[in-house]
């Protein structure tokens, strides 16, 4: 057990039932913040939490790889997410939670919706002053009646009810309020989140930076993001979906069109694609 001996969270399953994740969160997402320094035992969160169609994003099986191989040693885990698929994000925060040794936390950018209560781990949590938290209640897509979804949604209450503890428990906020925070969706700038106790200090500005190809490649993952978003909630198979966005990446057909740069040629691209996901869903 981690040294505040945190709560454990529930975890559970349900056929028919896909997380979801937030387009506000994407779309203010700077994916090409990184952590000036970084060492061996170091785990960077700097991706959607949950696997994509192209079998990248945060995944526990990955994180628990990490984990075996510090061993009982102390670990620095660096944030900058959107969130993504709660139940993974769950699995995440307990894998942290149960590390024998400190687990330091650096929020260097955004950690939204699942890697918000991930971020929870932590023994000690640093924040960006120009970072972000973003909680609110579970997101998911499910189809079916009203019976079917009444389920759905009875069903999810305790996942909420166990975040707002796992909140609470590490904030120092009571539940209730949390529980209204989560139901309106709510920003914590840096300073507010230290102030509520979801961080215990700010970050030394030194030990974020940002890559050098900051427009093309933050206009390019997000678009990216945002195409597996739309793909998955309009219904498109993982194997289409990488088609489709291959034929981006590679200039093929249904490709942005020529004489453009930069996000102007990616959004022009994914408008494209989006074009193509409705078509074959007609």
């Amino acid at each position: 057990m981690t040294l505040r001996k945190l709560p454990a969270a529930d975890i559970g399953a349900k056929p028919g039932v896909r997380s979801d994740i937030s387009q506000q969160a994407l779309s203010r997402w700077t994916p090409d913040l990184l952590a000036s320094t970084e060492t061996e035992n170091t785990i960077s969160i700097l991706d959607v939490i949950g696997q994509d169609f192209w079998g990248d994003g945060i995944t526990a099986k990955r994180i628990a790889a990490q984990l075996r191989a510090i061993g009982d040693n102390p670990v620095t885990v660096t944030i900058n997410s959107p969130g993504g698929d709660v139940f993974e994000g769950l699995a995440i925060y307990n894998l942290l939670r149960e590390h024998p040794a400190a687990v330091t936390v650096k929020v260097i950018g955004l950690a939204a919706s699942a890697a918000s209560f991930i971020a929870m781990a932590g023994d000690e949590i640093q924040i960006a002053k120009s970072g972000f938290f973003m909680i609110h209640n579970s997101w998911v897509i499910a189809m079916g009646d009203q019976h079917a979804l009444r389920e759905v949604a009875d069903w999810l209450a305790p996942f909420d009810g166990s975040m707002a503890e796992i909140y609470a428990d590490r904030s120092g906020q009571d539940v209730k309020s949390l529980t209204d925070m989560m139901d309106k969706e709510t920003w914590i700038g840096g300073k507010d989140a230290v102030d509520l106790g979801f961080a215990d200090d700010f970050l030394p500005r030194d030990q974020v930076s940002v890559s050098h190809d900051e427009d093309a490649t933050a206009s390019a993952q997000r678009a990216e993001r945002m195409f597996d978003v739309m793909a998955a909630r309009a219904g498109v198979t993982k194997s289409a979906g990488r088609d489709l966005l291959a034929s981006l990446k590679g200039g093929k057909s249904g490709a942005a069109p020529s004489g453009m740069s930069g996000a102007a040629e990616i959004d022009a691209g994914v408008a494209d694609l989006l074009a193509q996901v409705k078509s074959l869903k007609g």
